[in-house]
């Protein structure tokens, strides 16, 4: 994911590092799944606050801890590729229309062009893929990508807010889920604070 023109970095708010790493680890983990490095590094997160969402991260480092690398692989396959599909399909346009492809991608595309971000070379899934959508909030947060505070707060409402909620859940109750169990119980907390803060008044 790029945007042509724009330098990469920017100065964020230390509160929007972090909304953003976490964007980035929930997108990194729906689009592909763990590798060793990754899984060692959730493993070795340190005690978390008591809050809905400290307790769900805890849930993910001991989840990575006791994964194992090839049944995760398998798992991940399962879940959001299968044969002929996956148990869950994590895009906008079947959430929010029973269909892919749909309206809520054109609206997803059209806002991408607005904003100047373009899909990285070899990107497979369309640009509604929750993954896609919370890798895209991870550069509009931290700065990567260049964008008002009000587009970043838009981008949210419109794209992740109707729909994420409902898909991590059903993530974190799917079938053949395990260590992606934890996956969508940490997503669920942060889209909840998310969705939360969206709601107060500017």
């Amino acid at each position: 994911m790029t945007q042509p023109g724009q330098p990469e970095g920017g100065i964020a708010d230390p509160l929007d590092m972090q909304r953003a790493r976490l964007f980035a680890l929930l997108g990194r983990l729906l689009l592909a799944p763990p590798d060793a490095a990754l899984l060692r590094g959730l493993a070795s997160l340190g005690p978390q606050p008591g809050t809905p969402l400290g307790q769900a991260c805890l849930a993910l480092a001991e989840a990575a801890a006791h994964a194992e690398l090839a049944r995760v692989g398998r798992e991940y396959h399962e879940l959001f590729i299968g044969v002929g599909r996956g148990e869950l399909l994590p895009f906008a346009s079947y959430y929010l229309t029973g269909f892919l492809h749909e309206r809520p991608l054109a609206l997803v595309r059209a806002d991408l062009l607005r904003l100047g971000i373009a899909r990285s070379p070899g990107m497979a899934e369309p640009e509604d893929h929750l993954g896609f959508l919370c890798e895209a909030m991870a550069g509009l947060l931290s700065g990567a990508f260049q964008a008002p505070a009000q587009d970043v707060a838009e981008f949210f409402d419109r794209h992740l807010r109707p729909w994420a909620g409902r898909a991590f859940a059903d993530l974190e109750k799917a079938r053949d889920g395990g260590f992606y169990s934890a996956v969508g119980a940490l997503g669920v907390a942060f889209i909840e604070i998310e969705t939360a803060a969206a709601a107060l008044p500017a």
